[in-house]
């Protein structure tokens, strides 16, 4: 299908993605550790729920509602009072970012475009990653710079941060599709490491779902499926386009033939991956190009292990 004519703008905010603004996103994790207060970190370092990348930190007394699974029980024989076992994520963990470029991303028609919004995503992903002690890498699919090596501290930040403002800039020439990409990001992981897909939805479409519940299996997985609203919900009027050689056409969007065909095309691609993903059980959501880009980090899972 041929691209819808842009709106006009008068320099490249929302096209493509800037260093600056990514940069600034760091406010919005350290304002959200904020919201949740000294007890939340707490509650983040020790837990008394055990995941995956779990490990043990120390004991204390069983309360009401603690899962008769973690009790200690050599210490609840030594004392005569019951205890339950607490866990902490472990050092090192790595959060790994898997960046879709696909042809169809690089579009907007609200506030951004795909590409940028995927970029924001992402780097919202590192800053969360940098506070919770983790080190970060990113991924995509093909290219000179496909990977970006994990590291800790602002060094692997910064790394990930550049390498999504030059991936997002324009499409590639060639999109081998998601596999190679996914393929690579399994032989990185290590149980308890948390990745991060942004992604096109007929790019996950495109993977055998036995794929999705393998790379899903002993990690933390979170996708993002990036979205329009003009994808998820077209005008019932003519729409205007411009294909890449040729005179404008017009698409009666008005029509309930071309609307179903429309549907069938983007909104019921984006459910039918989220349907695929969540069997997979990854935390998924939709991430609209004109959403908050930080509207997602409820999927994170506050405890540093999976839940």
């Amino acid at each position: 299908m041929a691209a819808p004519v842009p709106p006009p703008a008068s320099d490249s905010t929302g096209i493509v993605p800037r260093l600056d603004e990514l940069l600034a996103l760091r406010g919005v994790v350290l304002a959200g550790r904020r919201g949740r207060g000294s007890g939340a970190r707490q509650a983040h370092a020790l837990s008394v729920l055990r995941g995956r990348g779990m490990e043990y930190a120390e004991s204390r007394e069983y309360a009401t509602g603690d899962d008769a699974r973690h009790i200690d029980w050599r210490l609840t024989a030594r004392t005569g009072r019951a205890h339950t076992k607490l866990f902490q994520a472990e050092r090192d963990r790595l959060t790994l970012l898997l960046a879709d470029t696909a042809p169809a991303l690089y579009f907007g028609t609200r506030v951004r475009f795909k590409s940028v919004q995927a970029a924001r995503a992402g780097a919202l992903a590192a800053w969360q990653a940098l506070a919770d002690g983790d080190r970060v890498g990113a991924l995509r699919v093909a290219g000179e710079d496909a990977l970006v090596a994990p590291a800790a501290g602002l060094r692997g930040v910064l790394g990930v941060l550049q390498a999504l403002v030059r991936w997002y800039a324009a499409a590639p020439a060639h999109d081998p599709g998601l596999l190679p990409l996914l393929e690579h990001a399994q032989r990185l992981l290590r149980p308890g490491a948390r990745w991060v897909l942004l992604a096109d939805p007929a790019s996950v479409l495109a993977v055998p779902p036995a794929r999705w519940s393998g790379l899903a299996a002993h990690h933390e997985a979170i996708a993002l499926l990036l979205v329009d609203p003009l994808e998820q919900a077209p005008p019932a009027a003519p729409l205007a386009f411009r294909p890449a050689q040729g005179a404008r056409v017009e698409l009666a969007l008005e029509a309930a033939a071309v609307r179903q065909r429309w549907q069938a095309q983007f909104a019921d691609v984006a459910e039918a991956a989220r349907a695929r993903l969540q069997v997979a059980r990854v935390r998924v959501q939709l991430l609209a190009s004109d959403a908050p880009s930080e509207a997602w980090l409820g999927l994170l899972d506050r405890r540093g292990g999976l839940r």
